[in-house]
């Protein structure tokens, strides 16, 4: 392919894509496609000569795009959201035209130094404390990694190698600090809550350590009693927690685990790495409401928040800090001599290879760069908004509707969990059967919902509560499609249940209700 014919096909293919999110709201949101559809479509091998474009873009049409799952559909209300934006798919073009393995600073400078002024800008944005700006007198900085679990990986690593070297400290002899360090390496134990990502428990299997969970309070978040209980239960087995999850926003309920508290049993266990997990909710950190919420990150060591979820940026931008780098480049920086450069071996740049497991890099601050200077402060903050008054419009139908469903946790950050009630259509029953009924109906009101294809939800269980997650954080989150979300729903508790919905009161919840305004900016 040519100059000339990359501008034709690059023009063909931005008229596509401009096309696919133009009629996004109209397409089923999950393929009609078995396990294995694909392979037969394709043929064996490449081919020997090049194809044309148009033959390539069409097997694109054809075969691909009908497989997609159409994250980016306005009636994709499952997980939480992977935001696309205009702005983004340019700074990945231009990072592809500029490719480089980026692993150090003499690579490609602009690189380096544009990911270390965007961290810069968002931690102060975010409200973070000072001691997690590239400048802080901690060392301390941002990084951009691949997702939330990866950079869980990096501080959990990072955690155990200063533990280990703590436990070690004033020891000269090679032979003993071996042993120390094998003997205390059995018995390392990382902590979160039981609502805490399934990654740090994975993150814990990578470093070889153990892993345990906290029990969480009936709000679903982690109180620093629990913690403080829990740690002294592990030590009295001889085991030594070193690493926390705590989080913002987790997975089932976007619940907020108790920061003070936790900063608290921080402070009185010193070793202890603490690390917040922000992946979705963090975005919501630019509000001015939110900003309280940082308080006593001064206490802890890291903190993560994916701007690729809510905050406008194409997958893939998980933006780690930390409160000093030493500990990354104690575990993580290997230098052979074919990456040894002046400016390096001087400490006068940063080298972000030492901040992560990969060596190469992509130039991932440059989405961050043009979404932020194309939104600015001010577009972010009613993205945000925009997208939790969708929420609250779909929370108020819900609790609307108080015949057929109730409530599992307190809505917030545009996710509603909810579920069926057990006792709808005016079924007497117990208070254990009506728990298992509502259960029974809830998954197959989830399943019958998402067989239509129509819309996409995703659902959890909590307590032996099995609930049905609603999230609006897409950019193209509209209060109509969540209106049309939930007469789905009615009309499946409907045909599920064996009950005849009354047509004048679902009307009016789908028609007349009206979330709480949030403040606009």
């Amino acid at each position: 392919m040519n100059s000339q014919e990359f501008r034709e096909a690059a023009h063909k293919a931005v008229d596509q894509i401009i096309d696919y999110y133009e009629t996004i709201d109209g397409r089923r949101v999950t393929p009609e496609i078995q396990p294995g559809y694909l392979a037969p479509m394709l043929p064996d091998a490449p081919p020997q000569e090049g194809e044309a474009w148009d033959v390539i873009q069409k097997d694109l049409t054809d075969k691909i795009i009908p497989g997609l799952t159409h994250w980016q559909s306005p009636n994709f209300l499952a997980f939480f959201p992977a935001n696309a934006t205009y702005p983004g798919m340019l700074g990945e073009l231009y990072s592809s035209a500029f490719t480089c393995a980026a692993f150090n600073w003499i690579c490609s400078p602009a690189v380096t130094e544009l990911e270390t002024v965007v961290l810069d800008w968002l931690c102060n944005l975010l409200n973070l404390p000072p001691c997690y700006l590239s400048t802080s007198p901690t060392g301390g900085g941002g990084v951009i990694q691949g997702s939330a679990s990866e950079a869980i990986v990096i501080v959990l690593v990072a955690a155990r190698d200063r533990y280990l070297r703590q436990c070690a400290e004033g020891v000269t002899d090679e032979r003993e600090i071996e042993r120390i360090t094998a003997e205390k390496r059995s018995k390392l134990v990382a902590l979160g809550s039981t609502q805490a990502h399934s990654s740090t428990q994975k993150a814990a299997l990578i470093a070889g350590t153990k892993f345990a969970t906290v029990e969480v309070d009936k709000e679903y978040k982690l109180r620093g009693e629990a913690l403080r209980k829990k740690i002294r239960e592990l030590k009295e087995e001889g085991l030594e927690p070193f690493f926390l999850t705590c989080t913002l926003g987790t997975t089932s309920t976007c619940a907020i685990d108790a920061f003070d508290e936790i900063a608290t049993v921080a402070q009185e266990n010193p070793n202890l790495w603490v690390h917040v997990d922000a992946a979705y909710a963090g975005a919501a950190l630019i509000l001015p409401e939110y900003k309280h919420l940082t308080t006593s990150f001064s206490h802890f060591d890291s903190f993560d928040m994916n701007m690729h979820k809510w905050l406008l940026v194409p997958f893939d931008a998980s933006c780690l800090f930390v409160k000093s780098r030493k500990p990354l480049l104690d575990a993580l920086s290997i230098t052979p001599f074919f990456l040894r450069n002046q400016f390096s071996e001087t400490g006068l740049v940063t080298d972000y290879r030492d901040w992560q497991i990969p060596l190469g890099r992509r130039f991932r601050a440059l989405k961050i760069w043009f979404v932020m200077r194309s939104y600015g402060v001010v577009g972010m903050q009613k993205h945000l908004y925009h997208t939790m008054s969708v929420g609250e419009a779909f929370k108020g139908m819900v609790r609307g509707r108080e015949d057929l469903f109730e409530v599992v946790a307190e809505p917030r950050f545009g996710l509603t969990v909810f579920r069926v009630r057990g006792d709808v259509g005016g079924v007497e029953v117990g208070k254990e059967e009506r728990s298992k009924r509502a259960n029974g109906l809830t998954k197959e009101v989830y399943e019958k919902v998402n067989a239509g294809g129509e819309v996409y939800l995703t659902s959890t269980v909590l307590g032996g509560v099995y609930a049905i997650r609603v999230v609006t954080g897409a950019p193209r989150a509209e209060e109509r499609f969540v209106r049309r979300a939930f007469e789905l729903l009615v009309k499946a508790v409907e045909e599920v249940a064996g009950v005849a919905v009354e047509e004048e009161a679902a009307r009016k919840v789908s028609e007349e209700v009206e979330g709480p305004q949030l403040r606009g900016v």
